[in-house]
C-alpha cells in the first residue's frame, strides 16, 4: 500500500475515532438546566404539600449527574430525606423478578413458549371464566391454549390482580387464596390454588396487569430449588452490591424507611403507611414486595442498560436483556391502555413505542413504577437511567410527577 493510501487510511480512522469520542461525550451530557427543572418541579410539589419528599438519581453514560434528596422522610417528625433513605418500591419489584426468571432462561431451564403448566404442573388445565353462578360456582370454557411463559411474563396470560387493582369474583378469589397476603400465607401454599380459579380471558387476547409476576416468583423457586428471596440475594443483590434491597427493612435500618402520605384537599399530608415491610413476610411477593434505595436500584437498572453486566459481574446474557426490552405482545394487542399511551410491553418492562405521545422518551426506553409513586426508566438511545423515589398514595398524581420529569429531560 502506498504512503498516500496509508496516510488517507490513518486520517479516516482518526476522523472516525474523533466522531465516536464526540458522540460519546455528547450522549453523556444532559444539559444541567434539564436536571434543574426536574429538581425545581419536585421541590414545588413538596412546597405545596403534595409530596413529602423525594430522592432523584440520574445517570448518563454510566456517570451519575444528579443525586438529590428533597423534602422530608418523615413530615411529622421533621426528619429530612437523605440519599440513602429506603422506600417501598412495590411494582418496581417486577423487573427484578423477571430478571431472576430470565437468569434461569439463560441456564436452559425453560423456553418462552413453554406452557406454564410444564414447569408448574399444579396449574395444568386452567379454564376460562364464562360466568359465575349464584352459589359462587364457576361456569367455564376450555382455554384455546395453555398459558405460556411468554404470556405470563407479559401480562397476557389470562390472570387479573387482587383488589383494588382488579375487581370482581376472580380478584376476590385470589385474595381468599392468600395471594398477596404478605403475612398470611406463602407462595407454596397459595399459588397452586389458582388451579381452582378460572382465567379471566383467553390467553394471548388481552393485556391486563396481574398477579402473574408473583407466579413468576413461584416459578423461580420451582426451577432453582431455592426460596425466592434467597435466590435474589445470592444471584442479584449480592453480586450487584445492592446492600439495602430486601423484602423487609431490618431493625437497624428502620430509621431510614421513608413514610408514605396522601395529599389531602385541605393542603396537608395524611400518613398512609401501616408499619408493613418492617417484619419478614410469609408471602415473598415478586410483584410488589421489595424495599430499596435509589443507589441500589440504580445498580440494577445500570446493569440492564449495560446489557446484563455491571462492574465486571454478568447477571444476564445480552440475549435475555434484549428479550426483556423487546415487545412481547401478540400482534392483536397494540398497547397497554390509556394510562400508558405509546407503550407496549416486554418481560416485566413497559417499552416506549411512540415517543410523540410519551413526552419524547426515545423509542425503546423501558420502565415501570410502584404504586407508592417510585419510578424509573432506562433509555438505551441516550444512555440514561432515571430513578425517582417518592412515597405517595395518590396514584394519578404520581403519574403527573412522572410525566413532568420526562418532559423536563426530553422536551
Amino acid at each position: 500500500m502506498s504512503q498516500n493510501k496509508l496516510s488517507h487510511r490513518f486520517s479516516q480512522t482518526l476522523v472516525i475515532a474523533l466522531l465516536a469520542s464526540f458522540s460519546l461525550f455528547s450522549a453523556a451530557d444532559i444539559d444541567k438546566s434539564r436536571l434543574d427543572a426536574v429538581k425545581a418541579d419536585i421541590q414545588s410539589r413538596i412546597d405545596e404539600s403534595k409530596l413529602s419528599g423525594a430522592v432523584v438519581m440520574v445517570a448518563q453514560g454510566g456517570e451519575v449527574l444528579m443525586h438529590e434528596a428533597l423534602g422530608h422522610q418523615s413530615v411529622e417528625d421533621e426528619i429530612p430525606m437523605t440519599t440513602d433513605s429506603i422506600f417501598r418500591i412495590f411494582s418496581m419489584t417486577k423487573p427484578v423478578t423477571g430478571t431472576a426468571l430470565m437468569m434461569l432462561f439463560d441456564e436452559g431451564k425453560f423456553e418462552l413458549d413453554d406452557p406454564v403448566e410444564k414447569h408448574l404442573p399444579e396449574l395444568a388445565g386452567m379454564e376460562v371464566l364464562v360466568s359465575q353462578n349464584e352459589d359462587g360456582s364457576w361456569e367455564t370454557e376450555a382455554a384455546g391454549h395453555a398459558m405460556t411463559v411468554r404470556e405470563l411474563m407479559s401480562h397476557t396470560g389470562g390472570l387479573l390482580y387482587t383488589p383494588p387493582l382488579s375487581q370482581g369474583p376472580i380478584a376476590e378469589a385470589y385474595s381468599e387464596a392468600g395471594i398477596m397476603d404478605l403475612y398470611g400465607t406463602t407462595l407454596e401454599a397459595s399459588i397452586p390454588a389458582l388451579k381452582d380459579i378460572p382465567l379471566a380471558y383467553q390467553p394471548g387476547t388481552q393485556w391486563i396487569y396481574s398477579i402473574s409476576v408473583d407466579v413468576q416468583g413461584y416459578m423461580v423457586e420451582r426451577l432453582s430449588g431455592q426460596k425466592f428471596d434467597e435466590f435474589l440475594q445470592e444471584r442479584i443483590f449480592g453480586p450487584l452490591g445492592m446492600v439495602d434491597t430486601a423484602f423487609y427493612v431490618k431493625a437497624d435500618k428502620a430509621d431510614r424507611l421513608a413514610r408514605q402520605y396522601f395529599p389531602t384537599q385541605n393542603g396537608t399530608l395524611m400518613r398512609t403507611d401501616n408499619g408493613a415491610f418492617l417484619n419478614p413476610p410469609e408471602f415473598i411477593s415478586g410483584g410488589g414486595g421489595l424495599t430499596s434505595t435509589s443507589s441500589d436500584y440504580m445498580k440494577f437498572a445500570q446493569m440492564h442498560l449495560n446489557k446484563g453486566e455491571l462492574n465486571g459481574v454478568r447477571i444476564l446474557s445480552e440475549e435475555a436483556v434484549e428479550i426483556m426490552r423487546s415487545n412481547q405482545l401478540p400482534d392483536s394487542i397494540d398497547g397497554i391502555g390509556e394510562l400508558y399511551p405509546g407503550n407496549v410491553f416486554g418481560v416485566d418492562f413497559a417499552i416506549v413505542d411512540n415517543p410523540d405521545v410519551y413526552q419524547g422518551a426515545p423509542k425503546g426506553t423501558h420502565w415501570w413504577w410502584g404504586i407508592a409513586g417510585s419510578w424509573f426508566w432506562i433509555d438505551p438511545v441516550e444512555d440514561i437511567v432515571f430513578i425517582g423515589m417518592i412515597q405517595n398514595s395518590d396514584i394519578l398524581y404520581s403519574l403527573q410527577v412522572h410525566g413532568a420529569a420526562r418532559s423536563a429531560i426530553y422536551q
